[in-house]
C-alpha cells in the first residue's frame, strides 16, 4: 500500500458548517504566516506536500482537499455558481480555523476557486499565488476578449471528458497500459517531463483516483447544441463549473484592497494555453476531432492571452502583479519546478 501522507505532514478533517474537508498541515510558528494551497482537477491535496515541507519552518501550510476529491465530503457541485461551491467551502475551512489573512496558492482549475475566493472574501487574502490558472473567462469558447462565440457554447463543459478516463478513474485503473489511464494522463499531461514526476508517481496517481465520479462530480453532465461538436454545458458537476455562461473572475479586477499576485506557468502547457490539448476547438483544428467548422467559427480559446491581459488590468488598476513563465515546464510547475518556484512563493510570503 502506497503511503501518502509524507512524514512531517499531519490529515485532518476539518468540520464546517458546509462539510467536512480533508486538510494536510505542516505546523508553523506560533503568529507565523500561513500559506494556504488549494489543488485543481482530478486532483487532491496530496500534490502539495513537497512544497509544504520546503517552506521555511515559521510558515503554517495547509492544503485543502475539494469537495468530491480526496477526503471531503463528496456533495454535489451546482456549476450555475461557478466554482463558488467550492471557493465558499474553502473559505468555511479558513473561518473554521481562524487563520485570517493568509497566503493563498490555487493551480489550474484551483486558480479560478481563488480568484473567486479573492472576489467574494477578500479579507481572507494576504496575497496571491496561482500556477496554470484557468482563464479568468473560463475554460472553452470564448475570443482574445472574453466574448463567447456562440451563446450555445459548443464543446464546452461536461460533455467533453473523455468517457474512458473517467471509467477508468472510477475503477481505480493503476496502471499505464491504455493512453487514457490516470497514470498516463499524469505523464503526459500534467507535467512536460514525466521525470519531474516520477519519484512520487504512485501518491500522485492515488490523489487522482480519489476523484469521485458522475453528474454532480466529474465530470458533470451536458447539454445538445445544433452546433459541432454537438454538445455544450450542463448545470451540474466540475467541468460545468468552468462554462463561461458561470464562470468569470474579471472581477479581481475591481476588489478594493488588492493583494499581490504572483503568476506562475510553463511554457509547455498541454492544459492552459493559448493552443490547449484539452480545448476542443484546438483539437479540431488539429482534426483530431472531426467536423471542425473552422477558425472564423470556431477557433481556440487564447488562455494564456486572456489572463494576461487581466492581470494587466489588475495592475493598471493597483495591483501588484509578476509573472513567472517557466520554460521546459508544464502544468504543474511545483513539480517540475520547485526550486524557481518556491523561490518566488518564498519572496512573496516575505
Amino acid at each position: 500500500m502506497v503511503q501518502t501522507v509524507f512524514d512531517g505532514i499531519t490529515s485532518h478533517r476539518i468540520r464546517t458548517p458546509r462539510l467536512t474537508a480533508g486538510v494536510l498541515e505542516r505546523p508553523g510558528d506560533d503568529g507565523g504566516p500561513v500559506a494556504v494551497f488549494v489543488h485543481g482537477n482530478v486532483s487532491s491535496s496530496l500534490f502539495w506536500q513537497p512544497t509544504m515541507l520546503a517552506l521555511p519552518a515559521r510558515v503554517r501550510a495547509l492544503a485543502i482537499d475539494l469537495r468530491g476529491f480526496g477526503d471531503s465530503d463528496t456533495l454535489p457541485v451546482d456549476a450555475t455558481r461557478g466554482v463558488r461551491d467550492f471557493s465558499d467551502d474553502v473559505a468555511s475551512v479558513l473561518d473554521e480555523l481562524g487563520t485570517g489573512p493568509a497566503h493563498i496558492v490555487g493551480w489550474s482549475m484551483g486558480g479560478g476557486v481563488v480568484m473567486q475566493l479573492l472576489i467574494d472574501r477578500p479579507e481572507l487574502v494576504a496575497s496571491l499565488t496561482l500556477i496554470s490558472p484557468v482563464s479568468p473567462y473560463g475554460f472553452g469558447g470564448t475570443d482574445a476578449e472574453g466574448r463567447v462565440l456562440d451563446a450555445g457554447e459548443p464543446g464546452v463543459g461536461g460533455g467533453g471528458a473523455n468517457p474512458d478516463f473517467v471509467q477508468r478513474l472510477q475503477d481505480g485503473d493503476r496502471g499505464d497500459e491504455s493512453p487514457a489511464s490516470p497514470r498516463n494522463v499524469l505523464r503526459t499531461a500534467y507535467v512536460a517531463d514525466p521525470a519531474s514526476a516520477a519519484e512520487f508517481e504512485d501518491v500522485w496517481v492515488e490523489s487522482m483516483l480519489s476523484t469521485r465520479t458522475g453528474v454532480d462530480n466529474y465530470p458533470g453532465d451536458g447539454s445538445t447544441t445544433s452546433a459541432w461538436p454537438g454538445f455544450g454545458p450542463g448545470t451540474r458537476g466540475v467541468l460545468n463549473t468552468m462554462a463561461p455562461r458561470y464562470f468569470d473572475t474579471t472581477g479581481i479586477v475591481d476588489v478594493a484592497a488588492k493583494p499581490p499576485v504572483l503568476w506562475v506557468h510553463g511554457l509547455q502547457d498541454a492544459i492552459v494555453s493559448d493552443a490547449s490539448f484539452f480545448d476542443l476547438n484546438q483539437l479540431g483544428a488539429l482534426g483530431v476531432v472531426p467536423g471542425w467548422p473552422g477558425a472564423d467559427l470556431a477557433p481556440a480559446q487564447p488562455m494564456v492571452t486572456q489572463t494576461r491581459t487581466v492581470l494587466d488590468r489588475y495592475a493598471a488598476a493597483g495591483g501588484e502583479v509578476r509573472e513567472l513563465a517557466l520554460d521546459g515546464c508544464g502544468h504543474s510547475a511545483h513539480l517540475e519546478a520547485p526550486g524557481p518556484f518556491r523561490d518566488a512563493l518564498e519572496a512573496l510570503i516575505a
